[in-house]
């Protein structure tokens, strides 16, 4: 979830110099985040600050980078800002294993797709963000957003879908939301490919529901085996590279 999508905006945009330092702020953000995630947990105590001041500092020379070379990134700031004030509430609610936190913390990871694929648009200053964001780029912003939406619905699933084997192993109506709402993604994946039938990525559309079709018997099957975190971590793996492809054929990068 952490690199799939910064992969894919890198890939999509073609790769420059910007997307080396903001790959940097992208995992020390990370790391800060989940510190300071620990610290508020913690309500504060003193010997969970020092990893907190570690990756801040060692944060600020990349960060100063990006800005420089591509100011208008920080219009991105705005929709981050809200989900991660919501995951750092539920870590000092001691509420991170919440779907609540989840969810949004899903949905920032996946964000990195746009991000990623406009940092590689030629650089424009920061007065004009709005047109630099509604300029086309090389596979244009409706692939971007279909592309950042089926990674979201695909990492969305694994939330219930891992809950489902590990803290929710055995109650049925969590599993009845995990296959459910995988069902529910085929549905609306499959809607897209008739709707997009005859488009270049209209193909892949269908690829697509296949393989969320195949993540439905997935949710409803594994819970019900011993499987062990070790099998279904490979399994999670082996399909987060195969959305990643799908996506790709989606972006109109693969033919």
């Amino acid at each position: 979830m952490l690199v799939i999508p910064l992969l894919l905006g890198v890939v999509a945009s073609g790769p420059t110099w910007v997307h080396l330092p903001l790959a940097v702020v992208w995992v020390l953000g990370y790391f800060a985040f989940y510190a300071v995630g620990l610290w508020l947990k913690s309500r504060l105590k003193k010997k969970y600050f020092p990893p907190v001041r570690a990756y801040v500092i060692a944060l600020i020379v990349p960060a100063v980078a990006v800005l420089l070379l591509q100011p208008a990134l920080v219009v991105w700031s705005l929709p981050f800002a809200p989900l991660i004030a919501i995951s750092l509430w539920c870590s000092y609610q001691r509420r991170d294993r919440s779907l609540l936190n989840d969810g949004v913390t899903v949905l920032a990871a996946c964000l990195m797709l746009p991000v990623a694929y406009s940092a590689g648009l030629p650089h424009t200053p920061l007065p004009d963000v709005a047109g630099w964001l509604g300029q086309p780029g090389p596979v244009g912003w409706p692939a971007v957003w279909a592309a950042t939406g089926l990674v979201l619905a695909y990492f969305l699933g694994t939330v219930l879908y891992v809950k489902s084997l590990i803290r929710q192993r055995g109650d049925r109506r969590f599993l009845a939301a995990s296959v459910g709402y995988h069902a529910l993604v085929t549905v609306i994946v499959l809607v897209v490919a008739a709707a997009t039938r005859g488009a270049d990525a209209g193909p892949w559309w269908w690829v697509a529901a296949i393989v969320f079709a195949l993540l439905t018997v997935r949710a409803w099957w594994v819970p019900r085996t011993a499987a062990k975190p070790l099998q279904f971590g490979l399994g999670e793996f082996a399909a987060s590279v195969v959305v990643g492809l799908v996506a790709l054929g989606v972006l109109g990068v693969v033919g």
